[in-house]
């Protein structure tokens, strides 16, 4: 089975994706920033090495023609971050990498090292420049309690995130920025 690639997506609606960064830009403009960064991550990080799915938000944009039609999706759910993470991974057989489509400087060099790491570790984590993570990984099994009592959108999250993670095996891929604000930009 190939490895799969799942990236985390809300649907570009003013008002309801980027709402930070739309504090500081206005809620359209974030939006419009989303949809045309969220594309441009799809088509690059699309390869051959790997399936490419999508996990939406709402559930009711499963059929959204704002995303590529070829490709897989799956609703996210309902909860915080972390129970949708969890139940995404949880849902998809090994290797499966987790992105969402708010960091920009992402390759298909990082998601291929996600996946040799994930040959050695039973997770991996790409650390973000403002003490979150931009990827997790899991080989097969997630570890019991993954991502419970994390503090999520602040410096202490991807600590939080690896204290949940008890004694798995964890590597590392390269640290990079997600856009919550219009410093980020």
């Amino acid at each position: 089975m190939k490895p799969r690639l799942v990236i985390m997506l809300k649907e570009p609606v003013a008002g309801r994706v980027k709402t930070r960064l739309g504090r500081d830009i206005g809620m359209t403009a974030a939006a419009w920033w989303f949809r045309h960064q969220s594309a441009a991550l799809i088509r690059r990080l699309q390869s051959p090495r790997w399936e490419t799915w999508l996990a939406v938000a709402p559930d009711t944009a499963l059929h959204s023609r704002r995303w590529p039609a070829h490709l897989p999706r799956m609703a996210q759910g309902r909860g915080n971050l972390g129970a949708r993470m969890v139940r995404i991974l949880a849902s998809n057989p090994g290797p499966v990498v987790l992105i969402g489509g708010d960091i920009p400087g992402v390759q298909p060099r990082h998601i291929a090292e996600a996946f040799r790491q994930l040959g050695r570790k039973e997770l991996v984590f790409g650390p973000a420049t403002d003490g979150g993570f931009w990827l997790v990984g899991k080989h097969r099994h997630l570890p019991r309690g993954l991502f419970e009592n994390v503090r999520w959108s602040g410096p202490k999250t991807l600590e939080d995130a690896l204290l949940s993670a008890g004694s798995a095996r964890i590597g590392y891929v390269a640290t990079l920025s997600d856009v919550d604000t219009a410093q980020d930009l």
